[in-house]
């Protein structure tokens, strides 16, 4: 029986992370953990902590920590995390926030915290061709489209470019990313969780690489 396992995917956006954690989530059958997923949903459905970050992109402000951390907190506070674990897609950011997510496991602890190792022209290139459904954030491309112009297969919504998707706003993205995470990922490696994983091919031989880094180290000898 394949193990379950309490994973973190680290990546710049456009490094393929969605597509990957949800290849994760089958094959470990743990819940796929999005945190900006959980944070639509929550602004959508006007829940306590929703309207919460909603004043604060209103304001044009970043969502602090606090409020991510009650997201995630609750989330992994259900059942479905308890027994066979998660993957973590989109947090934690920060030192900061890896720290907080640490006492929140506590005593339990992260297996590994995967870097999808892309390089920033590929990412480039991916992100200036996504486009995706306004209404259940679905993935698509110039090149893989919906089946019916730009409606899109999932629940029928527009497929549009993201408005932030211009190459000035991906670089910005890039540049911030770099700033907070190569911190982030020096303490995971640190810690001894972390695993380096190249994101280019196929998602098939990305998903294969993936794998077999993280079996590596759930089989390996304490």
């Amino acid at each position: 029986m394949v193990p379950g396992a309490r994973l973190v995917v680290l990546g710049k956006q456009g490094a393929g992370k969605g597509t990957q954690c949800v290849r994760l989530s089958h094959h470990y059958v743990i819940p796929h953990i999005a945190t900006g997923d959980m944070l639509r949903a929550a602004v959508k459905s006007r829940t306590p902590l929703g309207q919460e970050a909603q004043r604060y992109m209103d304001a044009g402000e970043l969502i602090p920590d606090e409020v991510v951390l009650k997201m995630v907190d609750l989330r992994l506070d259900q059942d479905d995390t308890k027994g066979r674990g998660f993957v973590l897609d989109g947090f934690p950011r920060t030192v900061v926030q890896a720290e907080a997510l640490h006492k929140l496991l506590e005593p339990i602890e992260l297996d590994v915290v995967v870097n999808l190792e892309v390089p920033t022209e590929l990412v480039l290139r991916r992100l200036a061709s996504r486009r995706v459904c306004a209404d259940c954030g679905a993935n698509y491309s110039v090149t893989v489209t919906p089946r019916v112009d730009w409606i899109c297969d999932v629940c029928g919504g527009e497929v549009v470019q993201r408005q932030d998707d211009t190459e000035a706003a991906i670089k910005r993205r890039l540049d911030l990313y770099e700033a907070q995470t190569a911190p982030l990922i020096s303490w995971y490696a640190e810690q001894d969780k972390l695993a380096a994983v190249a994101g280019e091919g196929t998602p098939d031989e990305v998903t294969d690489r993936l794998l077999r880094a993280i079996d590596e180290r759930l089989w390996r000898a304490p």
